[in-house]
């Protein structure tokens, strides 16, 4: 396929896949191929997540944030690596980086009331944490974890058409799995030269899962990094959710579908006392899932790049990567 250097994302709409008709559904598949084999983003509505739902998380997420330090950091528990509750001000670096993002965030994981005794999944995951000072956060949090993960096996079961596998090819591998739904506070600074000068937002990176879903921000700041080295502002309208392919999800298919680096850049100088607000759905599989390059995706031109390893595996390399977790 040729290249395509987009300048801006693409936008699709999920009821032309949901819908049930044939041609709407393989137009979409055939937009969102292209997207993921070039610039690795789109811009999704239809997505499932209402108006109303949106408004309460942001005011929940931005209630939480508003609480002096010491009442936040009650909810901190380093022994899990950041996997639930509150992680504070600059404890996550990207990869390659020293230093910290000016940034303070908040984790749920998936509600292990929902999992059947049975599966062993359940005892993989901790309890998830929830403030007392904002009793609305537990709700809707909760359902917008439901809403993106909805949306998101739509998403997958797309990408599988596109991949030529089965449909429901990753239906198993995500059913209940470690996705994390992450509302990140980046925070005023009110004095900029008290920050190191290498400090921002979020420095460029890729994200680990298969996909992820973000939910419009406060505030403009992310950029892509295209293929010729050009860095593309990103811009959601506020209906819409920016969907991109994550590292889990390029290795899987050996690099066919882009893993693009992308950035939080700081906002000018006079705009730094402001805060950013943003929410996005990292859509992981079970730690069981098999991450080894599809064959399909193998050939003399694109050998296989990495090694065999599980979604699990994978997931604890990075997370000793990013400053959360102690090898």
């Amino acid at each position: 396929m040729s290249e395509i250097l987009f300048d801006e994302v693409p936008s699709l709409d999920l009821a032309d896949f949901t819908s049930g008709d044939a041609d709407r559904r393989a137009r979409f598949v055939k937009q969102l191929g292209d997207a993921y084999q070039n610039i690795g983003f789109i811009a999704l509505r239809n997505h499932g997540l209402s108006d109303d739902l949106t408004q309460k998380l942001y005011a929940a997420t931005q209630k939480f944030f508003a609480l002096p330090d010491e009442v936040k950091e009650k909810y901190e528990n380093p022994e899990l690596a950041g996997q639930r509750g509150y992680v504070g001000k600059g404890k996550e670096k990207a990869k390659g980086f020293n230093t910290g993002d000016l940034k303070e965030f908040y984790h749920v994981g998936q509600d292990k009331n929902v999992i059947p005794d049975n599966d062993p999944i359940k005892q993989e995951y901790p309890d998830n944490i929830f403030p007392a000072e904002v009793p609305e956060f537990e709700e809707v949090t909760l359902e917008a974890y439901r809403r993106l993960e909805a949306a998101g096996k739509e998403v997958l079961r797309a990408i599988a058409i596109h991949l030529g596998l089965d449909e429901n090819y990753f239906d198993d591998k995500v059913k209940y799995g470690n996705s994390i739904l992450r509302p990140i506070h980046y925070f005023p600074i009110e004095n900029p030269d008290s920050v190191p000068a290498d400090a921002v937002r979020a420095a460029e990176h890729g994200d680990i899962n298969l996909i992820t879903l973000l939910m419009g921000a406060s505030a403009d700041g992310l950029q892509v990094l295209r293929r010729d080295g050009q860095w593309i502002p990103i811009t959601a309208l506020p209906e819409q959710v920016v969907v991109n392919v994550g590292d889990m999800m390029a290795r899987l298919t050996n690099n066919k579908l882009k893993s693009t680096i992308h950035r939080v850049v700081n906002p000018p100088r006079e705009l730094m006392h402001t805060s950013r607000f943003s929410i996005p759905f990292f859509m992981h599989p079970r730690s069981e899932m098999d991450l080894t390059c599809l064959e399909s995706c193998i050939d003399e031109k694109n050998p296989k790049a990495y090694p065999d390893a599980t979604a699990g595996e994978y997931l604890n390399e990075r997370l000793v990567e990013l400053g959360l977790k102690k090898a």
